[in-house]
């Protein structure tokens, strides 16, 4: 995992924001929404009709399995989740805070997938078999993403005037949906390297 990831998922917990009367658009909601749908729809084709040996196949002692990577998907959908319910509870954020959290979207968008620097991920979602059996580890990825879909189709909190911040600098709530959604595009190119290495099973 990128420093910038694992920093900021620490950081999200640490510093809350408020808001200041800025809903939430039609076209945010959509692309939010439309975003993490196709990045779950993506890990589940990817993963659902693997066999057990390439399920726990890793490429090396300190490599993850496509089982541990969905795994921590699960584990950080839940702990972003909870983190995100702090942030929106607490005090109301900076002018500048706020001017210097837009146009942060396409940063976002680019730096949270870039695999190019890897670093080990924060111990409460490192993957350790929390689980169980394969069928746990992939209902608690689908339970915990629709309860993320469920929130960012419904919701009416003003996500926008509400600030966290992070290594990035200051991201509204909004953008802090959209890192879960880059999150999970993120390790589903971590999948795609482990079924493409030359040990990878063929069954």
């Amino acid at each position: 995992m990128n420093r910038i990831v694992s920093a900021a998922i620490v950081m999200l917990i640490l510093v809350p924001a408020m808001p200041s009367g800025e809903a939430i658009s039609k076209q945010d909601r959509d692309a939010v929404v439309k975003y993490l749908t196709t990045m779950r729809d993506q890990v589940i084709a990817e993963t659902e009709k693997l066999s057990d040996a390439q399920w726990n196949f890793k490429a090396g002692p300190d490599r993850w399995s496509v089982g541990e990577v969905v795994e921590h998907l699960a584990l950080a959908e839940s702990f972003l989740g909870e983190a995100r319910q702090k942030v929106m509870a607490g005090p109301a954020p900076t002018a500048e805070q706020l001017a210097k959290a837009k146009g942060q979207d396409a940063v976002i968008l680019k730096a949270i997938p870039d695999r190019t620097q890897k670093v080990q991920a924060p111990e409460p979602i490192q993957p350790k078999q929390r689980f169980g059996p394969r069928s746990k580890v992939m209902a608690a990825y689908r339970e915990r993403r629709a309860q993320t879909l469920d929130y960012a189709q419904k919701t009416t909190d003003d996500l926008r005037s509400r600030i966290g911040d992070s290594p990035l600098g200051p991201l509204d709530a909004y953008q802090w949906l959209l890192f879960v959604a880059a999150h999970n595009e993120r390790h589903l190119g971590q999948i795609r390297e482990v079924k493409a290495d030359p040990k990878f099973p063929k069954s």
